[in-house]
């Protein structure tokens, strides 16, 4: 599916479960037309309906889908409240799609647009197209697409009873045998190319672990990397500890690709910082495999800031969902930070203090702050310093005149407590990572 960049309007349903409550279901809900604010959808009607499960045919069941038909149509006779017998009036005949908090199968889905007369996206394709529409690099390409061609290739038998003659069988010509179905040669397809945009990956990821290994070689490997939940104002965090000029945009996933800046002021160690693409809830479980690459800088950081949304309401659920990624991919024993951003967004003077006191109650060693207040970002800066250099180690340095090329390794991978010179040579006591005076102390020819 293609979406247009002019905003468009959208409807949205679900379905609550009698094990989902009311909060759980509404947060769900939230962060689906969140997600379609983000395709550039403005959703101006919502359905809801409470069953004991999802109905066979539609998903939702047929009352329900008759309403929603007549409230595309524009005819409010089906309607249930006055709000949305204006909103029909208003923006009935400009519905493009309605969209579904659930992943439906494809009879659901068409069973759904034939009776709504209504494009249906469910939830996994809302997401799966929001990461085709923001992938920039070529890993988060080919893992877009690989996501994308694993979503389809259940559902190609499903389609093809659809599709009618379109499943037929067809002769040995073009295929691998006599009696080869339309859908399994589709499905034969999806497998190969999955396969070779597999094979690419692993090629870019040595790729990676060979500039990463060089890139380490230069420097002590100190690296930070931020997670956290979608729109937690990683990027904003990002952009105020090293001054870069990330995207910064209130929408979901506004951010896929990795990237990686330097800590400024820059300190001893030198310290990498990288943003990741967020975590959000009831990620499909093959965007989390396909994206693992992109958060390799989470398994590879010495320490996460895990950053949380202080103004959200549903921030402790989020903070629960991030953490159970993490412990996905395998990065749940990595040391981490968990930074409450956002405070300034939570109301006046007193309201802050008041969420500051009850998020340090529930979480004693947090941080509580906005990246866009100068004087947080540096406490956050100093903390992270510090986390590095816990482990630095004093050591003395004599460097022979015949050596000064090497000053500049001295002064950029280590703190110079104190630098005395004589006749032979310059003597320097400084303080550093035990890794970087080693190799400094190699490259000079001392012990």
């Amino acid at each position: 599916m293609s979406v247009q960049e002019k905003p468009g309007y959208a409807i949205v349903a679900a379905v609550q479960l009698p094990s989902v409550s009311d909060s759980e279901f509404e947060s769900s809900l939230t962060e689906l037309r969140e997600l379609a604010k983000t395709l550039g959808y403005q959703v101006v009607h919502t359905f809801t309906q409470k069953r004991a499960g999802f109905d066979q045919t539609g998903y939702l069941g047929v009352g329900k889908r008759e309403e929603i038909r007549c409230f595309v149509n524009g005819d409010p006779d089906f309607t249930d409240s006055v709000a949305a017998i204006r909103a029909a009036a208003e923006h009935g005949s400009e519905i493009e799609v309605l969209l579904v908090d659930h992943e439906i199968s494809p009879s659901q889905a068409r069973n759904l647009e034939l009776e709504t007369g209504c494009e249906v996206m469910d939830r996994t394709m809302v997401i799966l197209e929001i990461f085709h529409r923001n992938a920039r690099s070529r890993a988060a390409k080919a893992q877009v697409e690989i996501a994308r061609l694993g979503y389809m290739a259940p559902r190609l038998r499903e389609a093809a009873k659809l599709a009618g003659p379109q499943g037929r069988q067809r002769s040995g010509v073009g295929g691998r045998g006599a009696g080869e179905s339309h859908t399994e040669l589709d499905k034969r397809k999806i497998r190969d190319r999955i396969a070779e945009l597999q094979e690419e990956i692993v090629a870019m990821e040595a790729e990676r672990r060979t500039q990463r290994a060089r890139r380490q070689g230069r420097q002590t490997p100190a690296s930070v990397a931020l997670v956290g939940y979608t729109n937690a104002g990683k990027s904003t965090l990002m952009r105020a500890l090293t001054g870069s000029e990330v995207l910064v945009a209130n929408k979901l996933f506004a951010t896929l690709d990795t990237t990686v800046r330097v800590l400024q002021p820059e300190g001893i160690p030198r310290v990498l910082v990288s943003d990741t693409v967020g975590f959000i809830k009831n990620l499909p479980h093959g965007l989390v495999a396909s994206f693992k690459s992109t958060l390799d800088e989470a398994l590879d950081a010495a320490l996460l800031l895990h950053v949380v949304d202080a103004s959200d309401p549903d921030r402790e659920r989020q903070r629960e969902v991030t953490e159970a990624v993490l412990a996905e991919i395998g990065a749940d024993q990595v040391p981490r930070i968990r930074v409450f951003n956002k405070i300034d967004g939570v109301g006046d003077a007193a309201a802050q203090a008041a969420r500051e006191a009850e998020l340090r109650a529930e979480h004693p060693d947090c941080v509580v702050m906005s990246a866009r207040r100068p004087e947080d970002v540096a406490r956050l800066r100093e903390l992270i310093l510090a986390f590095f250099q816990k482990d630095l180690v004093e050591a003395e340095l004599f460097l022979p005149w015949s050596a000064q090329q090497l000053r500049s390794e001295i002064y950029a991978n280590c703190e110079v407590l104190e630098e005395r010179a004589d006749e032979a040579g310059a003597l320097f006591h400084v303080r550093g990572d035990p890794a970087a005076i080693a190799r400094l102390q190699e490259l000079q020819g001392t012990r």
